[in-house]
């Protein structure tokens, strides 16, 4: 019988962070991986890097990394551009299973991440945040005859929430989506002895974690202007929620721009049950 597959799944939240999703009562950010990584490997074991935490290792160990299979990424409300411990504790985790030859996949921040550590370069996004629903994502020649897309819809919508964006990809990384956003949407990073698939939107999210996460973001989002003062904020979450309840309303769907790829399990997370086909399949 085959030993189950394992797992280190990182979380860069700081405490305060992680406090503030659970009083909207959202999954954490490693709790979305665990959960969509047990939905398609459910013997698959796992670790949690809690990376922020002021107890944690200031570089993590190398002999500890190679006892995993894959390395997971959830987002982050970080800046790698930023001098600070934990951002260079990822961008070290992250070179370090480049080196050994690990396998990875993450989304938002782990394509920021990957673009540095790679030799790219990132910066804030130029159109300012993309939150929400992220329309008219195309694949790009490359992303069109990528493993990672393999079923996917040529142009599709994908749940968002990025301040940043990769500016300048490495030489060695291939482009495999964009938008009207932000041109690099998703990239395949192949470096030294290892390779990383990463998205700028969020597979691991469905809708309910994006009302969650919206409503975390209350102040920060009237803040830039994506809700006026008073209830709209709140009467944007609830017609989320309805659809959550009511999948099939139609009224619903078209206020809110949000069809089946978003709806779909099989077609918004396909990008990480083909990672994990193609690398552990």
């Amino acid at each position: 019988m085959p030993t189950p597959r394992r797992f280190l799944i990182i979380d860069g939240y700081n405490k305060e962070s992680r406090a503030k999703f659970g009083e909207v009562r959202m999954r954490l950010a490693w709790e979305l991986y665990r959960d969509l990584l047990h939905k398609y490997m459910p013997d698959a074991g796992f670790e949690v890097w809690l990376s922020s935490d002021d107890d944690t290792y200031d570089e993590y160990p190398v002999e500890e990394l190679t006892k995993f299979d894959g390395i997971l990424w959830p987002g982050c409300n970080m800046t790698v551009y930023h001098d600070k411990p934990e951002v260079k504790r990822h961008i070290d985790l992250c070179a370090k299973g480049f080196e050994v030859g690990l396998p990875q996949f993450g989304s938002c921040w782990a394509i920021q991440i990957a673009a540095v550590v790679c030799g790219g370069e990132c910066g804030p996004c130029d159109l300012g945040r993309e939150m929400g629903v992220g329309q008219k994502l195309l694949l790009k020649k490359a992303g069109v005859n990528h493993p990672m897309y393999a079923g996917k819809p040529r142009v599709f919508t994908h749940f968002m929430s990025h301040d940043d964006e990769v500016t300048r990809l490495p030489e060695s990384a291939a482009l495999l989506a964009g938008n009207g956003w932000s041109d690099v949407q998703a990239a395949a990073f192949k470096h030294k002895k290892g390779e990383m698939w990463a998205v700028q939107y969020h597979p691991e999210y469905d809708l309910q974690e994006v009302a969650r996460l919206i409503e975390a973001r209350e102040e920060k989002l009237t803040g830039l202007g994506f809700f006026g003062e008073g209830a709209g904020m709140k009467d944007y979450v609830t017609r989320l929620d309805q659809l959550v309840a009511e999948p099939n309303r139609k009224d619903l769907r078209w206020q809110l721009g949000i069809d089946d790829d978003l709806l779909d399990d099989s077609i918004r997370e396909l990008e990480f049950k083909n990672w994990l086909n193609h690398f552990f399949g």
